[in-house]
């Protein structure tokens, strides 16, 4: 794989009648067909507003057919690029080959969504013989469910690791700087962190994201380790020799009594992109973790969760970063990220953040809401 020469026969894949010349790109990985020498893969596309999943077959990789209907498809949803396709275990805890189908696994199915630039996946089954998947659940279908990351991040793409068994995926950070700034500095966005993907056994309709174990050989010396009790309001300081690069793991135990007995009905409905970010105080949050903060805390990026509960009594937990204060420069993105995450019985509040000089990439329950 050093010396390539251009196929003649290309293109080897075009668009079918109906398809427009743009909306028709990123193959995935091909995974072997139910029959003898047969290999599908999947390409994004759209019909008017509805995106989809086709399919081709192949045997030589050099002459493609398409295969009636589609893989999948979600109205409303626009253009589907860089999709994605790939078994999970639902009973181990390692990756699995594409190839890989039988009892005991789920296929997730990602698609980039080209409208709003977010990466969206759904859980479900795979029927190899008429080629279709269907989601576990149709209100969190691909498109209007969960998404991989609810910060920025897009364009990604998972493969299989068979020395370690593992699936890992690569994402793309599109930063928000101005394009003189990108000059200046010389570079325009960045990777994000390797993630191993697996099933989350216990929720069942979450994947969970952490970041590959070669990032632990960059740890340097003993962790600092503080325990500490949070009044409202407080901020604890966490002195260390350079906030630059950090990998912070933090876990949060909440009174339970305390929870039991408040009904905070105003935060019915709470978002955390809608919230006013770490500044709004309610009853129960937010709390987390600073990062990247001046000594005057007049610039900080908050990690945090908030726990809303109704008069219903039910509480949801929601997992939010701030960058409302994250910079003085005009110009770039300040906005409050997030989403919910379930934290389940017996469960601590846990999130890990990776620190990277402009970057900050959190975790949340193991990776259930990244």
């Amino acid at each position: 794989l050093l010396d390539w020469v251009k196929y003649k026969g290309n293109p080897v894949l075009v668009p079918p009648p109906g398809i427009g010349v743009k909306d028709f790109r990123d193959p995935t990985t091909a995974w072997t067909g139910p029959q003898n020498g047969q290999w599908l893969l999947t390409i994004g596309s759209k019909i008017g507003k509805t995106g989809i999943a086709l399919v081709y077959e192949t045997s030589n990789f050099t002459s493609f057919k398409l295969l009636d209907g589609v893989l999948h498809a979600v109205p409303g949803t626009g253009m589907w690029e860089c999709v994605d396709f790939y078994p999970v275990s639902t009973k181990k805890t390692n990756g699995l080959d594409t190839s890989y189908n039988g009892p005991g696994v789920k296929h997730v199915l990602k698609a980039s969504l080209d409208d709003n630039k977010q990466d969206h996946y759904a859980i479900g089954t795979y029927d190899l013989t008429k080629n279709k998947w269907t989601p576990d659940n149709p209100e969190l279908d691909c498109g209007i469910g969960l998404r991989l990351d609810y910060g920025k991040y897009y364009a990604s793409k998972t493969f299989y690791d068979p020395k370690k068994q593992r699936r890992v995926l690569w994402g793309w950070i599109g930063e928000t700087d101005s394009e003189s700034a990108d000059l200046q500095k010389g570079w325009a966005s960045v990777q994000s962190i390797p993630r191993t993907v697996l099933y989350d056994k216990k929720t069942g309709t979450h994947l969970l994201q952490w970041p590959v174990e070669e990032i632990e050989s960059l740890r340097a010396g003993d962790p600092i380790v503080k325990e500490v009790d949070l009044q409202p309001g407080s901020i604890e300081l966490l002195r260390v020799d350079s906030a630059a690069e950090l990998d912070i793991e933090v876990s949060f135990e909440v009174d339970k009594v305390a929870l039991q007995g408040i009904i905070e009905a105003d935060h019915v409905g709470f978002s955390c992109s809608t919230s006013g970010g770490a500044a709004s105080r309610g009853i129960l949050g937010p709390f987390g973790v600073i990062v990247i903060a001046d000594q005057t805390l007049s610039e900080l990026t908050p990690v945090y969760f908030y726990i809303s509960k109704g008069a219903d009594g039910r509480a949801e937990t929601h997992f939010c970063a701030d960058q409302t204060r994250s910079s003085e420069a005009p110009g770039v993105g300040k906005q409050v990220y997030g989403s919910s995450v379930p934290v389940l019985d017996g469960e601590k509040h846990s999130m890990r953040l990776l620190v990277d000089h402009s970057i900050v990439e959190s975790f949340a329950q193991g990776g259930r809401t990244v």
